[in-house]
Formats: C-alpha cells, sequence, structure tokens
C-alpha cells in the first residue's frame, strides 16, 4: 500500500528504535525499510526503489542512530568469528568472542558487513550511494538524520543532506 505521508525512512533494526514515535508517524503514514545499521544495501535501495516506483514516495530519510551495535565490529571481527562458529558470539569489554564449537563457515570474509566506524560519515556514505544509484531518479530528495537514544532527538548530517539533495 502506498504510505499516506508519501516518505521512505531507512533505518536500524535496533529493537530500542521506534521510527514511528522519533519522526511522529502513525500506521500507514511511512515505509519504514530495516535492517542491521541502517546501511544503503542493494537489498535496501531495491526497497526504495520498489516503494518509489510502484508505491509513490516522494522523499527518503536515512536515519542511523548513536550507540549502534555496528560501530563494535569490522568486517574482519565478524569473518573471524563465523570462522570459528557458526553460533551466537558474546561481548565484554575486551570484545567479541566466539562462545561455542560446532559448525563454521569462511564465507563472512566474501561480505561487506557495513559497519560503522562515525555515524555522520556514514549516514552520508549512504546517501551518496543510494543517490548514484543508477535505479533512482535524480528528483527524489534523501535526507540524512542520526537518531540519539539517549535524547530522543534527530540530529540532520547536513553533508548528507546536501549530497541528497535534488539536483
Amino acid at each position: 500500500m502506498p504510505p499516506g505521508r508519501q516518505f521512505a525512512i531507512l533505518t536500524c533494526m535496533d529493537a530500542r528504535l521506534d521510527p514511528a514515535k522519533y519522526a511522529s508517524l502513525s500506521e500507514g503514514d511511512a515505509h519504514v525499510i530495516r535492517n542491521a545499521g541502517g546501511r544503503a544495501s542493494d537489498d535496501a535501495i531495491r526497497s526504495l526503489v520498489i516503494s518509489y516506483k510502484l508505491l509513490g514516495t516522494r522523499e527518503w530519510f536515512v536515519i542511523h542512530h548513536t550507540d549502534c551495535g555496528m560501530e563494535t565490529f569490522t568486517n574482519e571481527i565478524m569473518s573471524e568469528l563465523l570462522d570459528q562458529s557458526l553460533k551466537t558470539a558474546s561481548v565484554d569489554a575486551d570484545g567479541w568472542h566466539d562462545c561455542c564449537e560446532g559448525p563454521s563457515s569462511a564465507e563472512g570474509k566474501y561480505i561487506n558487513w557495513l559497519t560503522i566506524k562515525d555515524q555522520a560519515a556514514s549516514v552520508t556514505e549512504d546517501v551518496i550511494r543510494i543517490k548514484t544509484s543508477p535505479l533512482v531518479p535524480y528528483d527524489i530528495p534523501v535526507y540524512g538524520y542520526i537518531y540519539d537514544v539517549k535524547t530522543g532527538s534527530l540530529i540532520e548530517v547536513p553533508e548528507a543532506t546536501a549530497a541528497g539533495k535534488v539536483q
């Protein structure tokens, strides 16, 4: 169904986030696309394009957040953890640790896990990735924000919003 307010949000799957609350949405107002980190993966861009092309959204928002789990590891750490075991890992002050024996996979080294080192930079990177996709029309504005999980405020990332302007 087309969203009532004709926009889509790409945000993180973190259970602490409630896009309806921080964006003042009612049910049916917007398409909300969620993944680990709220990153502009191929699948996220696919969903945004469907939201526009078939369901009429006219604006997109990329919203990352403070204290994101995607900041706690790198591609190398994820690859090493999967290489040791496919079971759930644990984290403490010393970092990530595998907790179990069991089946493992070396395939993790072939995936870009889209981890985050700097929130503002990752929001800007994602807005640029969306805007430069050959599937995205030039007249869709894309805005970049960071949600502060402690204060509940949305903070605009000016570099991201500038990169997402309609040209």
